[in-house]
């Protein structure tokens, strides 16, 4: 079987760092995810997918990511279904993070976090970062010197 998902789009808030009673750290967020066509004279249409993130993600997702931040997540779709207050049966879409990435350039907005140097990692399988003396990335001026 084969359950994949890959977006790229705006988070609409801060994400929060929840615990279960079990202590795992959760965090959820929704990504705004723009639609890939445009109706002739009509706006672009977004829409707005609910993601979901458990451990060493949820707690790179809180510490780093902020709303309005341009992000790409991979993962896997999963539903699940529930009473709400009212009784009434519910069911909820999720994409399930197994990685999750920065998809813009760093911006200085004077408050939150810094950004995780090239020792921190955000996902099970994440390679180490080339960065500067200074922690920050390294643009690579044209493809001479790539590996591939």
């Amino acid at each position: 079987m084969l359950n994949v998902v890959a977006l790229n789009g705006r988070l609409t808030t801060d994400p929060e760092l929840r615990h279960t009673s079990s202590d795992i750290p959760v965090t959820s967020f929704t990504l705004a995810v723009d639609r890939s066509y445009v109706k002739a004279g009509a706006e672009r249409q977004a829409d707005f997918i609910d993601i979901v993130c458990w451990r060493g993600n949820a707690e790179f997702a809180s510490k780093y990511f902020r709303k309005g931040q341009l992000v790409a997540v991979e993962g896997s779709l999963q539903t699940r279904s529930y009473t709400d207050n009212q009784g009434i049966k519910r069911k909820a879409v999720e994409v399930l993070v197994n990685n999750l990435h920065f998809a813009e350039a760093r911006r200085d907005n004077g408050g939150g976090q810094a950004m995780p140097s090239n020792n921190e990692s955000h996902s099970p399988s994440s390679a180490a970062v080339s960065t500067g003396d200074n922690g920050d990335f390294v643009e690579i001026d044209g493809d001479d010197d790539l590996p591939f």
